[in-house]
Parts: C-alpha cells; sequence; structure tokens
C-alpha cells in the first residue's frame, strides 16, 4: 500500500464536533480489524490441550497446528497494500471479514488435523490483512488534529479482542462443566470457542458497508468528487480543493521504497534497519505470546484446575488492556526509550520469578502454594510492564525511527521479522516446555535483560521529533 503519509496540513482545520462522532465511528468501525486481529489470535488459548487430546498428537506436532497461523498472517500482511491500491480500503476489509467468517466455521467443524491447520492458516491471512489495513486506513481518513488519537482505536481493539476471547472461552467452559471436550450445541466446547468468532466477523463486514473509502483512494483512482464528499464529512468546514491538493501533491511526492534502498553498511542491511529488526525480534523473544496462545495449557500443566486456568488468562488480559492504556498515556510524556528500559527491567523481574517458580517440583500434581502464587503474580507483572511499554512503544518506533526514503520499505521488514520471532517461539514452547519449564523461562528472561542494553546503546529517543528529522 502507498505510505499513509500526508503534505502539509495547511488547508486542512480541526474536525468540528458534529463531524468528530462521524469520524470516531468510522474509525471504530475500521478497528474492528483490529479486535478480529486480537480475538482470532489467542482464541485458540482455549483449544489446546483437546486439540492434543483428540487427535493424539505430541507437543511438536500441535505446536505447528498453533503457530501455523502466523504463515497466513506473514502472507495476509505482505499482501494487503498491494490488494488495497487496487480495490481499496473497503473491498479489502471485507475480504478480511470474509475470511475471518470462513475460518471460525472452518475450525470449528474440523474432520482432520490438517484440515484445522488449514483453516488457521485462512484466519491467519485475514489478520494479517487487518494489521496492515486497519492503521493504513484510519490515518487517511482521520483528521490531522485527531489522527493519533484515532491510530490508537487499532492497538486498543486487539487487546480488547484478546480478553473478550478470553472471557468467552472461560463463560463456554463453565458451560461444559470444566471439560473442553464437553458436549455444548451438539459440538465439544473447543469447537464452539473457535466457531463463535462468526459474531465479531460478521459484525466487521456489516460495519464496512457503512463507513466510507478512503478519499485518497478515491483520488488516486480519479474520483475526486467522491473523495471531496468524504473530506467534507470528516474534516468539515475546509477549503476542499486545497485539501484535494494536498493529498495529491503528496501522493506525486512519494518515493516507493525498495528492498534494494535498504542495503548497504557492512551487515548486508544499513544500521537503523538492523535496529528496527531488533525491536521486532525482542518484543517477540520475551515470549509474550505465550502468554495468550498456552496460559490455559502453563497454568493446567502445574496443577491448576481447568476452569481456574481459563479465568487467570483472562484476568492475564485486563492486566494487558491496562498496561495498554498506561502505555497509550506516557508514550509521549515520558518518550519511547524511557518506557522501553522500565519495560524490560519489569519483564526480566516477572520472568525470572516464573523461572524461580517452575523449577521447584510439584507436590501432589501442583505447585508448592507459595511458588504457585509467585507464578501467578509474576506472570500478570511481566504482562503489564511488556503492554505498558514493548507492546506499544516497538509499533510506534517503527512508525516513527526510518528515514523518510526507506520508510515503508524498512517497515515492511521490521514486521516480516516480527511475524518470525512469532512463529518462532509459539512453535517451539510446547516442546521447550516439555524438556524443562523453568529452563524455558530463563530463556524469555535472558532476552528481556539483554533488551536493556540495546536499547541503551543502539535506540535513538523519536518523541518530539518530525518525520522529516530522521533524514
Amino acid at each position: 500500500m502507498t505510505s499513509t503519509a500526508q503534505a502539509p496540513q495547511s488547508g486542512a482545520r480541526t474536525a468540528h464536533p458534529e463531524h468528530l462522532g462521524h469520524v470516531i465511528f468510522i474509525a471504530a468501525a475500521a478497528a474492528m480489524g483490529g479486535f478480529l486481529f486480537g480475538y482470532d489470535s489467542s482464541v485458540i488459548n482455549g483449544a489446546v490441550e483437546a486439540i492434543r487430546d483428540r487427535y493424539d498428537i505430541g507437543s511438536a506436532a500441535l505446536a505447528q497446528v498453533i503457530a501455523i497461523a502466523l504463515i497466513g498472517c506473514a502472507i495476509g500482511a505482505a499482501t494487503a497494500g498491494r490488494i488495497a491500491d487496487r480495490i481499496g480500503r473497503i473491498r479489502c476489509m471485507q475480504i478480511a471479514a470474509v475470511l475471518f467468517t470462513i475460518s471460525a466455521v472452518g475450525s470449528a467443524l474440523p474432520f482432520a488435523l490438517w484440515d484445522l491447520a488449514f483453516w488457521r492458516i485462512v484466519g491467519g491471512f485475514a489478520i494479517g490483512m487487518a494489521s496492515v489495513i486497519g492503521p493504513a486506513y484510519i490515518a487517511e481518513v482521520a483528521p490531522p488534529a485527531y489522527r493519533g488519537r484515532l491510530g490508537s482505536f487499532q492497538q486498543a481493539a486487539i487487546v480488547v479482542g484478546i480478553a473478550i476471547s478470553q472471557l468467552v472461552n472461560w463463560g463456554l467452559l463453565n458451560a461444559a462443566g470444566g471439560d473442553q471436550r464437553g458436549k455444548l450445541m451438539g459440538l465439544e466446547a473447543w469447537q464452539v470457542m473457535l466457531g463463535v468468532m462468526v459474531v465479531p466477523a460478521v459484525l466487521y463486514g456489516l460495519l464496512s458497508f457503512a463507513i466510507p473509502e478512503s478519499p485518497r483512494f478515491l483520488i488516486s483512482v480519479g474520483k475526486r468528487d467522491r473523495a471531496r464528499e468524504i473530506l467534507a464529512e470528516v474534516e468539515g468546514d475546509i477549503d476542499l480543493d486545497a485539501r484535494v491538493g494536498e493529498i495529491e501533491l503528496a501522493m506525486r511526492s512519494e518515493h516507493k521504497s525498495s528492498f534494494r534502498d535498504l542495503l548497504g553498511g557492512g551487515f548486508f542491511f544499513k544500521p537503523i534497519v538492523w535496529v528496527g529488526i531488533g525491536l521486532s525480534v525482542f518484543q517477540q523473544f520475551v515470549g509474550i505470546n505465550v502468554a495468550f496462545y498456552y496460559s490455559s495449557t502453563l497454568w493446567q500443566s502445574v496443577g491448576v484446575d481447568p476452569t481456574d486456568s481459563f479465568f487467570y488468562s483472562f484476568t492475564t488480559s485486563i492486566i494487558n488492556i491496562v498496561g495498554t492504556v498506561i502505555a497509550m498515556i506516557f508514550v509521549d510524556r515520558v518518550g519511547r526509550k524511557p518506557l522501553a528500559l522500565i519495560g524490560s527491567v519489569g519483564m526480566a523481574v516477572g520472568l525470572a520469578l516464573e523461572a524461580w517458580a517452575f523449577s521447584h517440583d510439584l507436590v501432589g500434581g501442583k505447585l508448592p502454594s507459595t511458588q504457585g502464587w509467585t507464578a501467578l503474580i509474576a506472570a500478570h507483572v511481566f504482562v503489564l510492564f511488556f503492554a505498558l511499554s514493548w507492546g506499544v512503544v516497538v509499533w510506534v518506533m517503527l512508525g516513527e525511527m526510518f528515514p523518510n526514503r526507506i520508510r515503508a520499505a524498512a517497515l515492511g521488514v521490521a514486521a516480516a521479522a516480527q511475524w518470525i520471532a512469532n512463529w518462532a517461539i509459539t512453535a517451539s514452547f510446547p516442546s521447550l516446555a516439555d524438556w524443562n519449564l523453568s529452563g524455558t523461562y530463563v530463556i524469555y528472561t535472558v532476552f528481556a535483560a539483554l533488551s536493556v542494553p540495546f536499547v541503551l546503546k543502539f535506540v535513538k529517543e523519536t518523541k518530539g521529533k518530525s518525520l522529516e528529522e530522521m533524514g
């Protein structure tokens, strides 16, 4: 997709109050893709042990079924921009909504393990599309004065989607008598968990018919009159001719960065690109997605009752929302770099405490009381410090830190590194946990600790700087 950077906003004023409500609705509707991103990513948490039991598979095969969705994510993210540039942002959202719906139905009614894996890939493709199209569309439609706050809807929607998926899973497990394979509506409980996503997927599709196409896309295909109408709707009383002219000027002056632009320096990529890749890899290598893909399994492995384990997954998701709100409040006040350092230290402490707690032998199939409570509290501490720092800061910095002429291509490489790192952690956790659960958390602790010198030495503060100041 073409860059969403805009020309200087000389002709654009703040949206009038009567227009702001409409703009908020548009941004919220587009952010439903983010909600589905979070929901689909984490709903599998409730089905992990049931899938292992139903198909009688080991940890390695189980991990591939869970992680395979990330392959679809990478493909969807890589292709969404081109699809949106060709047929429009709204059509791209509608395709994602259809794929989310198909994936939910297919995942709920699999007839074999490979079949379930295929529907996971389809859902992953939709996640990848949603991860690209939502923020881009909101940036293109939002009035300049509100772009930052409206852009945060996407991240907020993701963490709410994660929390709602865990709440739904917990409720369905209770309805099934605490058994993931218990019967509900003629299906096993885990199948219903995966199938419920049909509801928000259909809502996303319906909302996409209630919001306008991006003015930027309309101008790119010659529909200037329709673009003027939408600009009037979302930005209020402005000089429409001047605003259209600004967008046209910005589109003509954009440099379409390519992979070749990233090359240079002594290690293949330019140093700034390696910093972006490092941020992405550290964000994943602390093991955050273990908390959202496997937390129910993790707690059950140390003797927690299944119903309680699902409830703890939900409370972790609530902590994730709280941390995200904290980050949104302080990222522009404290700065990106200090927030990342605070998060790194907090994550290292939480992960180290988890490693200590899991190093003790189970007594009667459970962790001793002290270690059990330590593990539970430390898990929440870890997620809180991740959410208030690296969960938000990395995406903010990746959008700001690269020079204009390489920003789009560099962001694409950094995002690809993030999906690959996410896959590596997701695919390896079950086997690593079988090997040594405490040792696995020691590995995550080491990465959290190493992120401190990485940030201190290589990451530059971007707070308060214009994108043009990045080179």
